[in-house]
């Protein structure tokens, strides 16, 4: 079998194979490993990049996940222990996506498929040794999306400062894969990830499940766009404690929650902060659902474009049974969230009690997030989406 590596050190490069310009990965990564933009990596399987091992993907590569469901779902999994040095740039981002997609390195938006096709291979993963709140205090989890009986999938741990890697100028694309009944996969996961990777310039684009999702973890992102998410865009669980700064998120009419947010699962508390956001919003769509005892902070946020306070809850903020707690101790916190809307009675969309840290809004008069980062590089920026 013809192995083809990006340099000539590479060592146990996951079963590679060369078809044209095509790279057909179809084993784990167990040697350190460089991906070129000279060629189009193929996920053939659910592929990770094992502990000691470092995959870099050098800008403006293109990879696409093969269709696969279940155990065969299409995956790119940074185990933990293991590392991704994915830096893209501003005019040459890392695109993942399906092989359905025609694109092309120097391409940003695809040439064949609409930016609400979602499912069509499975995500981006990122594991790491950073504490998680567990249900039953234990130290590591099976990350959601993976079977159990992978050992690559394994997160959690006691290293707050971990490091997975470096995420820049990333674009992940019609994922969402699903491997079981309700168990889908993100299109970035980040499981117990480590405040030592470093997150910049993000994007998901039509994944069928969450755009993305923190299991506990440490890690901070910065600049980041969920459009379309087939269920919630941003979703955080089990204490995550770092913060998500700078974000559009484009809600589509599968978007369940602009926002939603999970509380400790296990006895550890922590807190994240969210900040600085843009949300655009959908008829079928909620800003937010705070569940059983969220912590953190959510401030400077800017919502439009929703249905305000629907009778069956879309377009509405909620607090669930324990985040009301939360909330009135002040580990729950809210500051500066603004909306554009027709509705004259704010209660009716910011629950109990938070529409006291809400106002309503002209449109040319909002807060919320800076979209000068997105451009060039992003489709949703491209398309201008988040108007």
């Amino acid at each position: 079998m013809f192995t083809a590596c990006g340099d000539d050190t590479d060592e146990g490069n996951g079963g590679s194979t060369t078809t044209s310009n095509e790279v057909i990965v179809s084993e784990i990564i167990t040697g350190n490993t460089t991906w070129s933009k000279d060629k189009t990596y193929i996920l053939a399987g659910r592929i990770s990049v094992v502990t000691g091992v470092t995959l870099t993907i050098e800008p403006g590569t293109i990879i696409k996940g093969q269709a696969g469901t279940g155990a065969n779902a299409t995956a790119l999994i940074v185990a933990r222990g293991g590392k991704l040095m994915a830096e893209g740039t501003a005019t040459e981002p890392i695109i993942f996506t399906s092989v359905a997609d025609e694109i092309k390195s120097g391409e940003i938006a695809s040439p064949n498929l609409p930016t609400d096709f979602n499912g069509l291979w499975g995500g981006l993963i990122v594991l790491g040794d950073a504490p998680c709140s567990l249900e039953g205090d234990v130290t590591e989890l099976s990350i959601e999306g993976i079977p159990p009986t992978d050992a690559n999938g394994l997160y959690g741990g006691t290293n707050a400062e971990d490091n997975s890697g470096v995420i820049k100028y990333v674009s992940v694309r019609h994922g969402g894969a699903n491997i079981g009944e309700g168990n889908e996969i993100n299109g970035i996961t980040f499981g117990g990830v480590g405040s030592g990777t470093m997150v910049e310039n993000v994007e998901v684009v039509a994944n069928q499940d969450d755009g993305i999702e923190w299991f506990g973890g440490t890690v901070n992102v910065k600049n980041a766009i969920v459009w379309n998410a087939g269920d919630d865009a941003v979703d955080t669980d089990q204490a995550w404690a770092g913060t998500l700064d700078n974000f559009v998120i484009i809600c589509g009419d599968e978007t369940d929650h602009a926002l939603e947010i999970d509380g400790p699962e296990g006895s550890m508390n922590a807190g994240h902060t969210v900040t600085n956001g843009w949300v655009k919003g959908h008829a079928a769509s909620e800003l937010g659902d705070f569940r059983k005892n969220a912590q953190g902070t959510f401030s400077k946020i800017y919502f439009f474009n929703f249905d305000g306070g629907m009778a069956d809850g879309r377009g509405d903020m909620s607090l669930s049974s324990g985040s009301d707690v939360t909330f009135g101790d002040g580990s729950l916190t809210f500051a500066d969230l603004e909306i554009t809307t027709d509705s004259t009675d704010l209660t009716k969309i910011f629950k109990g009690g938070t529409d006291t840290h809400a106002s309503s809004v002209a449109s040319a008069s909002n807060a919320g997030a800076d979209v000068a980062p997105f451009a060039g590089w992003s489709w949703a920026a491209k398309e201008e989406a988040y108007k």
